[in-house]
């Protein structure tokens, strides 16, 4: 079997309405691996994912997470940098950005659907129809 070299790397930034990430891996990947940027004051979705875990590492800058296993128990960490947080298929979750923050974050495939409880933007849940159009069904125009 012949292993190609060119096809190595794998890069796609996706915009999104709080900041942007960066797709290290193919879709076909048995993982993913992402860069996240997210902007002063701006916060992901309240979300849980019913196929997906997570694990965050704050790289740089200040954020928090809030998560836990019901919507109506929620608690707020302050992330520390170079600490990994792990996030269990199932568990209500959302990032804020306080300051320059920069997370990588390492999954499963992203498959299934991301159920949003809460988005700023007025984002219906995520599906894969969904996330496989481009930045995700996002258009800054909205």
């Amino acid at each position: 079997m012949d292993f190609d070299t060119n096809n190595l790397s794998f890069s796609k930034k996706v915009i999104k309405p709080w900041g942007e990430e960066t797709i290290y891996t193919p879709k076909e990947s048995a993982y993913t691996f992402k860069q996240i940027k997210i902007n002063n004051g701006c916060r992901l979705s309240l979300q849980s994912h019913t196929d997906k875990s997570e694990t965050f590492i704050l790289i740089s800058g200040k954020a928090e997470l809030i998560i836990g296993l019901d919507i109506n128990d929620l608690k707020t960490i302050n992330l520390n940098i170079g600490q990994n947080y792990n996030i269990p298929v199932g568990a209500i979750h959302r990032l804020v950005g306080i300051k320059d923050a920069i997370i990588l974050e390492a999954s499963t495939p992203e498959i299934g659907t991301t159920i949003r409880y809460q988005d700023d933007y007025h984002r219906s849940n995520e599906t894969e129809e969904i996330r496989n159009q481009e930045n995700r069904g996002w258009s800054t125009n909205k």
